[in-house]
């Protein structure tokens, strides 16, 4: 068992407890609230995933593949016109002809656009703010009330640790309020009293939601992975390869500060349920065990996303999550709303 997950549910089980103490407390910070994700839709502003970003936006990095879009059609092969775009003559014909034709295409009128929404153990902890777990719902609504604005066809790839639920790519405003639902239903089914039940090894959840998403994603697609990332092994590179060849993929990294550097205590109790240990965290070869550790599991997930130039935004759960995400795509979070990129 890591110490990473041990911290991780030692410090919901803290957080968990304290809040139940009070009546006064938002519950929104432990489990996502439908009407905070409804009202999301008009904080849904100011970002877009379209192949035009601001300069300073992460999908418009040199070492990340520039966003396609919609896919094109072709329409029809005519004679050329003055005014008409010389990089669409088809010579071939021009040649056999001895007359200039181009060809005609049209922009596919809307894409799909699949979101895979982590809500496995591993989410359900925070340090001070809100649990990675409520930071993937939020994240995941305001991306899919941004696309179903645009027009184009959102759906979804909800998973825990035991289950994969697919929702299919549509469009529409009350299909988004659905899909929502069915990410609450798994949300609240995460519970520290189920944690010891859960024996289920992290790469066989994770490489299952990414074989879920070769089988319903199509061509010209677009994948929004939203998670922690835990369990990405070899045979997840695999899966990203076969979506990569065929699909626009984005990570989006949630991560808590409390994961990437232990606070300094002299007696530091942890347990998962199950198991409980005590340590000293002010030690200095145990602080740096600690780091390597996180950056050994991160490492192949990182990697895999340079290889194969997926663009990786990080979210933490301490800022909110719609001003991470405009800033993350180029947006200056200073000014009230904006409008959509």
């Amino acid at each position: 068992m890591s110490t990473s997950t041990l911290l991780n549910n030692a410090n919901a089980r803290k957080k968990h407890t304290d809040d139940s103490k009070s009546t006064t407390k938002d519950t929104s910070a432990i489990y996502a609230d439908l009407n905070e994700l409804r009202r999301l839709k008009y904080l849904a502003k100011g970002f877009s995933f379209t192949p035009n970003q601001p300069v300073n936006s992460a999908l418009s990095g040199k070492n990340v593949s520039k966003l396609r879009g919609r896919g094109l059609n072709f329409e029809e092969l005519r004679h050329y016109r003055p005014g008409d775009d010389i990089r669409s003559m088809d010579w071939k014909v021009t040649q056999r002809t001895g007359k200039p034709h181009i060809k005609v295409f049209t922009e596919e009128r809307e894409r799909n656009v699949f979101l895979a929404i982590d809500q496995r153990m591993t989410m359900f902890f925070g340090s001070s703010n809100k649990m990675k777990s409520v930071i993937a719902a939020e994240l995941a609504a305001l991306i899919a009330w941004q696309i179903s604005d645009s027009g184009d066809r959102i759906g979804a790839v909800i998973y825990n640790d035991q289950q994969t639920k697919v929702i299919p790519a549509k469009r529409g405003k009350q299909h988004v309020v659905n899909l929502l639902s069915e990410v609450l239903k798994k949300n609240h089914k995460l519970s520290l009293d189920n944690s010891a039940q859960l024996q289920n090894d992290d790469s066989d959840s994770y490489n299952k939601m990414l074989a879920t998403l070769n089988k319903v994603s199509s061509h010209n697609g677009l994948i929004i992975l939203i998670g922690d990332g835990h369990g990405f092994d070899e045979k997840s590179t695999d899966f990203i390869k076969q979506l990569r060849q065929h699909n626009e993929v984005i990570a989006c990294h949630i991560f808590d500060p409390l994961e990437l550097k232990l606070p300094k205590m002299s007696q530091m109790i942890v347990s998962d349920g199950v198991q409980q240990i005590q340590f000293s965290s002010e030690k200095k070869n145990f602080q740096k065990n600690y780091e390597a550790e996180i950056a050994r599991q991160l490492e192949s997930y990182v990697k895999a996303a340079k290889k194969y130039r997926i663009p990786l935004i990080e979210i933490d759960t301490i800022s909110p999550v719609e001003q991470q995400l405009r800033k993350a795509l180029g947006h200056k979070t200073g000014s009230k709303g904006g409008a959509k990129i």
